[in-house]
């Protein structure tokens, strides 16, 4: 839907109404909506806040329209802000309940490119929620599936899990979203009421799992995708290659809806699995000193998060040099290349630590990398953190007396983060400028351009490509 505002000064619109008034979905249809003018500057559109000079340019040019990359058709209705009732519009529910055809990016086969095809999404079921994705970020876990080493990789499919959008619609039983909130799909479930979720002592969720990974919904073990009467896979839950999808309930995080969709959809992944690494699985303190195993996104938040938590020496372990200069923009103090010396890298950090760094993260999924980064660690209380995901099949080794003596070997998914809990927590402190996101997204793309992101991923310059979907 377009939206098209012309100003008045004329119009009245009455700031005394003790109700929101709602309109009809006929009038929904006109195309000019008259504001009068010291209205127009407190109106939210969306997520956008309108002022009277975007207004007054666009009418200047003749367009009289707020579309333009800014509200297209994410549009969903206003309110007026200032602590008054006025003017609301009913969000549209034409599509509700109804098979939504848009466009998708379908992984077909491994390592073959991905086709942008008309795909006919369902409308939620009982506990679901469909949502309109405006923005999907890319992220090396993608990329892993489609190379065919992911044992759970399935095709065709919709691959994707690195996003931000509104919920078009929900399924029976929903009560934590409704239509126009403003969400992040979340692959790491948090039901609130399974095992995991209840011990205190994992961010894991049991409830979909065993749906999620077979790449259907829990209800009735099917896929809301289709291509031309063909039943296409999700992928982790999530599916953001597409303009629309459906998630499960427990699986969408309702943000800030002030907060800009195209930057804090990279909090639906990588951003939070480095941060929280330091945060909540090693708990780094102040003073301690730390080796990152890759400088990728993931490697990156691992630095920033080990700086805000006071480190003191942040080492960055990377075969490319030209990362350095970047890395040193989100905290890295020092930078070492294996390439450049000829000892084992674990041998080189126990060298230049006095006996080994006090916390090490693996963000690369490399299992012999994995050990390096153990055995870097101190002798008595070091612990590293594996980060990064392995291929199929391989498995990590390292001798029994690096743990006899009280090195720690532990793992992370998500950093620890609780999905719905947390991950607004997280939004909230980016529109705080307490994390940084916009310093990750090195290329903005469209979905129809998807395939070059992929290349882009491999071509070692991009941290994080994002799509308008």
């Amino acid at each position: 839907m377009v939206l098209t505002v012309a100003i008045s000064g004329d119009e009245h619109i009455s700031e005394t109404r003790s109700e929101t008034t709602f309109l009809s979905r006929s009038f929904l249809r006109s195309s000019i909506f008259l504001l009068p003018r010291e209205l127009v500057s407190r109106t939210r559109f969306s997520s956008l806040v309108v002022n009277r000079e975007i207004v007054s340019r666009s009418v200047r040019q003749g367009t009289s329209t707020l579309v333009e990359s800014k509200i297209e058709e994410t549009f969903l209705g206003f309110t007026c802000a200032g602590g008054h009732k006025g003017l609301c519009i009913d969000p549209p529910a034409s599509t509700q309940g109804k098979v939504i055809t848009c466009k998708a990016a379908v992984a077909y086969e491994a390592n073959k490119p991905l086709v942008i095809e008309d795909v006919e999404v369902a409308p939620p079921q009982a506990g679901e929620v469909r949502v309109q994705i405006l923005f999907t970020a890319f992220c090396h876990t993608d990329a892993y599936t489609l190379s065919g080493k992911d044992p759970e990789g399935l095709f065709p499919c919709i691959l994707g899990h690195e996003a931000a959008g509104i919920v078009e619609s929900v399924g029976e039983g929903v009560t934590t979203v409704q239509p126009g909130d403003h969400v992040i799909p979340c692959y790491q479930a948090e039901c609130k009421e399974c095992k995991f979720c209840k011990s205190g002592k994992t961010n894991l969720c049991g409830k979909i799992r065993g749906a999620t990974g077979v790449g259907v919904m829990m209800n009735d073990r099917k896929s809301r995708f289709s291509v031309r009467g063909t039943p296409i896979y999700h992928f982790m839950g999530t599916s953001t290659f597409s303009q629309y999808t459906v998630v499960h309930d427990v699986s969408v995080a309702k943000i800030n809806p002030k907060a800009p969709l195209e930057k804090v959809c990279l909090l639906g992944c990588g951003v939070p699995t480095g941060l929280g690494a330091v945060w909540n699985t090693a708990k780094v303190e102040a003073g301690s000193n730390v080796a990152i195993f890759g400088l990728g996104t993931v490697g990156l938040a691992v630095a920033e998060g080990a700086k805000a938590a006071g480190a003191s020496r942040i080492i960055g372990v990377d075969i490319d040099s030209r990362k350095f200069d970047r890395a040193k923009d989100f905290g890295v103090t020092e930078f070492v290349n294996p390439k450049e010396h000829e000892k084992p890298i674990q041998q080189v950090l126990v060298d230049m630590t006095d006996g080994g760094v006090d916390y090490s993260f693996e963000c690369i999924g490399n299992v012999s990398i994995m050990r390096a980064a153990l055995e870097c660690c101190h002798k008595g209380w070091g612990t590293s953190v594996i980060v990064g995901v392995a291929a199929s099949g391989q498995e990590i080794a390292t001798r029994p007396f690096q743990l006899v003596t009280g090195r720690v070997w532990k793992g992370t998914a998500f950093g620890g983060f609780k999905s719905r809990s947390q991950v607004p927590q997280l939004v909230d402190k980016y529109m705080n400028k307490e994390i940084k996101i916009d310093e990750y997204i090195t290329h903005n793309l469209t979905l129809e351009e998807i395939n070059k992101a992929f290349e882009l991923l491999h071509g070692g310059d991009c941290l994080r490509c994002v799509l308008k979907v």
